[in-house]
């Protein structure tokens, strides 16, 4: 098994099981996330996740070098195509992403970091995309994700000095959303999914994908989109129950519909 998942009522934390190899991305580790990801986009009872590695070495060491080196040119592009449609898939899963950095996060285990939503790093870690240090360039998302979450300033600044941060200067940039002490990572991430799950789950699909489509956009069709995605909140019951929870001054109980 790569991954371990747990449920924890509406949330699911998932856990790369490799930290013998720094929690790389193998082929079987690529195929059985894939599985995962078909699942939890299906899943309406399931309203956020966290993604986070075993161990506290790395969250996910980019990919496992000695797996690559058995790989002939076909296979290495295959492999790479894989990658890159579980980030994809990753990022347009319909339910909220937590990304919980236990360890260090460079190249394309920063890259898996970049397709999640929110990025909550333990105090201590490391983030960067070394690549043009060894030759090749960030090639799963890093040169496009990391320049619309940061500009393009300072992300040629950090791909092209192939610089590593430490965590503090992650979050004063904008890299991660907060900084926690390692041992209080895993409960500060799934507080943070679980505050997210609380929310009305229409309304967070339709938000994030008025942000991720909407980024790609002219203003005027971006801010069409975000009409469309506002005015399909309206009929839901979820609205009607935050109207009475309102009145009755009580915590809405959302259902999804």
């Amino acid at each position: 098994m790569e991954w371990a998942v747990e449920r924890v009522g509406a949330v699911e934390r998932w856990t790369i099981e490799g930290e013998p190899r720094r929690n790389s991305l193998t082929v079987a580790l690529l195929a059985e996330g894939a599985e995962h990801l078909r699942r939890a986009a299906a899943d309406r009872s399931l309203r956020a996740l966290v993604l986070t590695g075993a161990g506290t070495r790395a969250f996910c060491a980019g990919a496992d070098l000695k797996e690559r080196a058995r790989m002939g040119d076909a296979e290495v592009a295959g492999f790479h195509r894989a990658v890159r449609a579980f980030l994809d898939g990753l990022e347009a899963l319909p339910q909220p992403v937590v990304a919980a950095l236990n360890g260090a996060a460079l190249g394309g285990g920063l890259e898996l970091a970049l397709a999640c939503d929110l990025r909550v790093a333990a105090e201590g870690v490391e983030l960067g995309l070394p690549e043009v240090g060894l030759g090749i360039i960030p090639g799963a998302g890093g040169t496009q994700r990391l320049p619309r979450l940061l500009g393009v300033g300072r992300a040629k600044e950090l791909i092209l000095t192939a610089r590593r941060v430490g965590a503090a200067e992650a979050l004063a940039i904008g890299l991660v959303s907060a900084v926690v002490p390692a041992t209080r990572l895993g409960e500060e991430a799934l507080a943070l999914a679980e505050r997210l799950a609380r929310l009305a789950p229409v309304s967070l699909r339709q938000a994030k994908r008025a942000i991720d489509q909407g980024l790609h956009l002219p203003l005027a069709e971006a801010l069409d989109l975000e009409n469309r995605l506002y005015q399909a909140c309206l009929p839901t019951r979820d609205r009607q129950e935050a109207l009475r929870a309102f009145a009755e001054k009580r915590p809405p109980a959302f259902t999804g519909e």
